[in-house]
């Protein structure tokens, strides 16, 4: 009967790490005002960041990533996808990992593609970023010093949440054009 008690406990903090994160502050908010909402809060954490939003041959930017998990984990958000400062897609994140974690979070991530070969990569619908992809936390200055690997830059920003982890896994992403 103890083991049930401590089970109960993770569990219900667990719902609470995850649900609190997840509360949707902005649902009255459209996609595409999120995404700019999202822009904004880039550029504001890392003014260098501008010009990799300027120069990049396209991008993707998931401004509500939510994450959690307890030993297998998933995360899912919802973006839209730029060329040459035109929105030309939706798309989505999927991922899905598994070793030790325990919480939920959310983020905002942006992918920037360096050059089309890149872009039409992302667009054939078969874009997965490995575990070895590393996407870099926004904070300032860091986008002065970023560099391509395999024709991407990634970034992340921290919206809230509270995740432990050390774990592997994947990100998969879907392209609908508008």
């Amino acid at each position: 009967m103890r083991g049930y008690g401590l089970t109960r406990f993770v569990a219900i903090g667990l719902l609470a790490a995850i649900a609190f994160p997840f509360s949707d502050a902005l649902a009255d908010k459209t996609l595409e005002d999120k995404t700019e909402d999202a822009r904004t809060k880039f550029i504001e954490r890392d003014p260098t960041m501008q010009e990799m939003f300027e120069d990049s041959y396209a991008y993707v930017l998931f401004p509500r990533v939510k994450k959690g998990g307890a030993g297998i984990g998933g995360a899912h958000g919802k973006g839209l996808v730029y060329r040459d400062g035109r929105k030309v897609a939706r798309s989505s994140l999927s991922q899905a990992t598994i070793g030790f974690q325990l919480g939920g979070k959310v983020f905002s991530e942006v992918i920037f593609f360096e050059d089309a070969e890149a872009f039409e990569d992302f667009q054939e619908g078969d874009f997965e970023l490995s575990a070895q992809a590393s996407a870099v936390a926004a904070k300032e200055g860091v986008a002065a010093n970023a560099r391509y690997r395999h024709g991407v830059a990634i970034f992340t920003m921290s919206q809230g949440g509270l995740m432990y982890e050390a774990s592997v896994g994947g990100q998969k992403f879907t392209y609908n054009a508008l």
